[in-house]
C-alpha cells in the first residue's frame, strides 16, 4: 500500500481549514499590522474603523482578558503589541467584521502612531551590541586550542547561509467557535496543538481545559506551524470569547510572508586543521544566527545547529560556539532540519576551504573522517550501529563516483562556455527531540464490536505520510487489513499534551503508542480466544483476520472475537502511553544521549552552467539513504525526493532578502521563487541502504522527514566546483543560496571589481 490520502486529495475531498463549512453568525477578522520595524507604540485609534460598514468590533491588547504573552520557551512575544513595536507586520490590533471584505477594507481606517527606534537586521551588529535572545551556547569536546599546534594544514572562513520562506500551500489560519460553559473550540492548521491550546489558555484566562483543539489535516508546514501557528489560533480565539460568535482568521499569501518568521539566516567563522593524511584535527566554529523579534523557537534551533555541527565527520577536538541574536525582524522559527543544515553548511565550507588550498579534491577529506562505530560526537553520545560509511560507499559504488568525475573532467575540457560541477554530501542526522520531555507520545484506540477500529493520536498530518504509518502499524499489529483503520483527526480532547509534530520523531514516537495500545487490545483479545477454543496461548496470532494455533487456522476470526469480547465485557479500548527510553541530555555541562539514532546517507550532485548567463541547471542528484526497514517505500521515497529538492531551492534559487528598515523586498512570488516542476532534477536516483533500521524506531523504520534536505547542500558544492572550473582564480565566498546573479559574478570577479572601482572613481 501506498498513501491513504491522494485519491481524496485529486478528486477535491479533502478538508482543510478553509474548507470548513461556516457557521452562522461567523464573524471574520483581519490583522492590524506593525507599520514599521522598531519603535514605542504611541497610539492606536480605531474609533475611524469601526464607522465602517459591517465592522463589528476593534481589539487592542487592553482587551485581553487573560495574559497578553505567547512566547513559548522565553516569555517575550505578546499576541497584541503593547508599549512598543518590534518587527515590521507585528500584530496591533484584531478587526471583526460581518465579511472578510469588510474586514481587510477597515484595515486602513486604524491608525497606528509608532516613534521609530534605530532598527537592527544584522545578527553580528546585534551580538556586538549585546542584543541576545538568550546567553550563548558552546559544544566543546578535546582541546581545540592546544590542538592546533599539531596540525599540519590550519584555514579560516566565514560561511553565509540566508533564510527559507515556508511557503506552505495553505496559508496560516484558524476557525474558532465560543463553546458551552465559557470556552472556545479552535480548528487550526497547527503542527502543535497543544501548544495553541495552552497559549490560548493564558491569553483568555481559562483552563487548558476549557480550550479544545482539532487538526484534520494541513497544507503543509514544514516547521512554519510549530510554534507560529499559535497567534493565529489565539486570535480567533480571543475573538471568538469576546464576541460569544465564531470568529474565521486566514491570512492571505502575502501578508503570510510578511507576518511570519522562516528559517534563520547564519553568519558563521570556521577554523579547520588537519594533519599530513588529511585527517581532521581540530574544528571551531562560531555562529551567528539571526533569531529575529523573540525567541519562537530559536533557542532549540540554535542548540540543534551545534549538535549538527560536525555533520558525520569523527573530530576528536571541536569548539562549537552559538549566538541567538535579537534583530527587527519576523521571530525566525523551525524549518525542516531545525538549525541542522546551517551547521553543516559551515563544516562542509571548511572543508571546501581547505580542500581548494590544499589542490586536493573536497572527497579525499570527506571520506578520510567519516565517523565509525563509537566515534564520540562532540556532545559525548556515541555513534552506534553507524553507516556513515557504508552509506559513502555505496553511493560511490553504485553511482560511479569514480567515473562521474572523469566524465565531469571531460566535459569540461571539451565545452568552454558551460561547465559542469560534481559534489558528494554525507548526512548524518540525529532523530529525537533535543528537549528530552518532549519524547513521549500517547495513543487512545477503540475497536469497535463490528471490527473495525479507531485510532487518535498526537501526530499531525501534513503531507507527510504519518496517518498511512500509523493506519499500517495498527493494522499489522492487531493482523487485520487496513481498511478497517480510521485514523482521527488530531484532538486535545481525545489525547492530551503532545508533542508538535516536527523533529521528524512524529510516527516514532505516536506509531510506537499507536504499536503499544494495539499490542495490549491484541493480547486481551487473544486471551480470551485461548479461554473460549481451549488453546494455548502462546500459539495464538493473528493474520489477515484468521486467528491461527501453531501457524494453522483456528475455528474462529477477527471479528467472532471482537464479538465475543464485547458480549463478555472485555474492554475494546487502550490508551498507551510511549516515551523513547535511554535519552538524556545535561544542558549545563552540553552532554548527553539526546537522539534515539542517527540516520546516515550519501549524495552525488551534478550540476551544468552556462558560463555567459550564470544559469545552471541540476543534472543529476544520486542518493544511499539509511531508510532502515521501511514500512512504507513510496511514501518514504517521496519524501527523500521532496526534501532534496526543497534543499537545492534553498541552496540556489530562494533568496530572502530584508532591507534596513526591516521590509521584506522578497515579500510575492515574483520576487521569491522556489523551484518549480523544470527545476527538479531529471536524474533524482534514491538507492535504499541495506541497513537493519534501529529498535527505537516505528518498526525499524527509521524517520525521514527531515535528513534529506540536507542533500540539497551538495548542489551549493557542485555549482562552486562548476564555476572554478571555468575560472580557477575565482575567489567565491562561502555565501548561499548560490543565485544566478552570484554565479555570473564568481564567473567574472574581475569584471565585477573593475565596475565597482570605476563607480568609486566616478564618486
Amino acid at each position: 500500500m501506498n498513501h491513504l490520502d491522494p485519491i481524496r486529495h485529486v478528486r477535491g475531498e479533502s478538508q482543510y481549514l478553509d474548507d470548513v463549512p461556516e457557521q452562522h453568525g461567523t464573524l471574520y477578522a483581519a490583522v492590524v499590522e506593525s507599520p514599521l520595524a522598531h519603535g514605542r507604540l504611541l497610539a492606536v485609534d480605531a474609533s475611524a474603523a469601526l464607522l465602517r460598514p459591517g465592522v463589528v468590533r476593534v481589539i487592542l491588547a487592553a482587551d485581553i482578558p487573560g495574559t497578553n504573552q505567547i512566547g513559548g520557551i522565553v516569555p517575550d512575544e505578546p499576541l497584541l503589541a503593547e508599549g512598543h513595536v518590534h518587527f515590521r507586520g507585528q500584530p496591533v490590533a484584531l478587526v471583526l467584521a460581518e465579511s472578510e471584505h469588510a474586514a481587510h477594507a477597515a484595515l486602513a481606517h486604524v491608525r497606528v502612531d509608532v516613534d521609530p527606534l534605530p532598527v537592527l537586521t544584522d545578527p553580528r551588529v546585534a551580538a556586538a551590541q549585546g542584543e541576545l535572545l538568550v546567553p550563548p551556547r558552546t559544544f566543546r569536546i578535546g582541546d581545540s586550542a592546544a590542538a592546533w599546534a599539531g596540525c599540519a594544514h590550519v584555514f579560516e572562513g566565514v560561511a553565509e547561509s540566508g533564510g527559507q520562506e515556508h511557503l506552505y500551500i495553505e496559508t496560516q489560519g484558524a476557525y474558532a467557535f465560543p463553546t458551552e460553559m465559557g470556552g472556545v473550540r479552535i480548528i487550526s492548521s497547527t503542527q502543535g496543538p497543544t501548544a495553541v491550546q495552552r497559549h490560548t489558555a493564558h491569553v483568555l484566562g481559562l483552563g487548558m481545559h476549557q480550550v479544545e483543539v482539532d487538526v484534520t489535516r494541513l497544507g503543509g508546514g514544514f516547521g512554519g506551524k510549530e510554534d507560529q501557528a499559535t497567534p493565529w489560533g489565539a486570535l480567533a480565539a480571543l475573538g471568538a470569547f469576546l464576541t460569544r460568535r465564531p470568529v474565521k482568521l486566514v491570512l492571505d499569501r502575502m501578508a503570510d510572508m510578511r507576518m511570519t518568521g522562516k528559517r534563520h539566516p547564519y553568519s558563521s567563522d570556521f577554523k579547520i586543521g588537519l594533519d599530513a593524511d588529511l585527517k581532521i584535527v581540530a574544528y571551531e566554529a562560531t555562529f551567528y544566527q539571526n533569531g529575529g523579534a523573540a525567541a519562537d523557537l530559536s533557542p532549540a534551533v540554535l542548540e540543534r545547529t551545534l549538535f549538527h555541527s560536525t555533520n558525520t565527520y569523527f573530530i576528536p577536538n571541536v569548539t562549537a560556539t552559538a549566538y541567538s541574536c535579537r534583530t527587527n525582524l519576523p521571530p525566525n522559527t523551525a524549518f525542516r532540519g531545525f538549525g541542522g543544515p546551517q551547521g553543516m553548511f559551515v563544516i562542509e565550507s571548511a572543508l571546501a576551504c581547505a580542500a581548494e588550498q590544499l589542490g586536493v579534491a573536497t572527497t579525499e577529506i570527506q571520506r578520510r573522517n567519516l565517523l565509525r562505530e563509537g566515534d564520540l560526537f562532540p556532545y559525548r553520545q556515541p555513534a552506534e550501529l553507524c553507516h556513515a560509511e557504508q552509506a559513502w560507499d555505496t553511493a560511490a559504488q553504485r553511482f560511479d563516483l569514480p567515473a562521474r568525475r572523469r566524465e565531469v573532467d571531460a566535459f569540461n575540457q571539451a565545452h568552454r562556455w558551460q561547465k559542469q560541477g560534481l559534489a558528494v554530501m554525507p548526512i548524518c542526522f540525529g532523530i529525537s527531540f533535543t528537549k528530552t520531555a518532549m519524547n513521549q507520545a500517547r495513543a487512545l484506540v477503540h475497536i469497535y464490536t463490528d471490527g473495525t477500529v479507531g485510532v487518535s493520536t498526537g501526530a499531525v498530518e501534513m503531507g507527510q505520510g504519518v496517518n498511512t504509518k500509523i493506519a499500517q502499524v495498527a493494522a499489522r499489529t492487531l493482523g487485520i487489513g487496513l481498511h478497517r483503520i480510521k485514523v482521527e483527526s488530531t484532538n486535545t480532547t481525545r489525547v492530551a499534551n503532545t508533542s508538535p509534530s516536527a523533529a521528524s520523531a512524529t510516527a516514532d514516537l505516536n506509531g510506537k503508542a499507536t504499536e503499544l495500545a494495539c499490542r495490549a487490545l491484541r493480547e486481551r483479545i487473544l486471551r480470551l480466544a485461548s479461554t473460549e477454543l481451549s488453546l494455548d496461548y502462546e500459539g495464538l496470532h493473528i493474520e489477515n483476520e484468521q486467528v491461527l494455533a501453531a501457524g494453522k487456522p483456528a475455528d474462529s476470526t477477527w471479528e467472532k472475537l471482537v464479538s465475543a469480547a464485547y458480549w463478555q465485557r472485555v474492554s475494546l479500548s487502550e490508551n498507551a502511553h510511549y516515551a523513547t527510553p535511554d535519552l538524556h541530555f545535561d544542558a549545563t555541562t552540553n552532554q548527553g544521549y539526546p537522539f534515539a539514532y542517527h540516520v546516515y546517507g550519501t549524495a552525488l550532485t551534478t550540476v551544468t552552467v552556462d558560463c555567459r548567463r550564470g544559469t545552471y541547471t541540476v543534472d543529476a542528484v544520486q542518493i544511499a539513504h539509511d531508510f532502515g526497514q521501511s514500512i512504507n517505500p513510496q511514501v518514504d521515497l517521496g519524501q527523500i525526493e521532496g526534501g532534496t529538492v526543497q534543499g537545492i531551492g534553498w541552496m540556489t534559487l530562494e533568496e530572502l532578502v530584508y532591507n534596513d528598515e526591516g521590509r521584506l523586498l522578497s515579500n510575492s512570488l515574483n520576487a521569491y521563487k522556489i523551484p518549480d516542476l523544470y527545476s527538479v532534477p531529471p536524474v533524482l536516483d534514491v538507492h535504499f541502504l541495506d541497513t537493519p533500521g534501529h529498535p527505537r524506531a516505528v518498526l525499524r523504520s527509521k524517520a525521514v522527514g527531515e535528513p534529506p534536505l540536507m542533500y540539497g547542500i551538495g548542489t551549493y558544492f557542485a555549482l562552486r566546483d562548476a564555476v572554478r572550473a571555468f575560472n580557477p582564480d575565482s575567489t567565491i565566498s562561502f555565501s548561499a543560496p548560490m543565485t544566478p546573479e552570484k554565479v555570473l559574478v564568481n564567473l567574472y570577479p574581475e569584471f565585477v571589481g573593475a565596475g565597482k572601482a570605476a563607480a568609486v572613481a566616478r564618486g
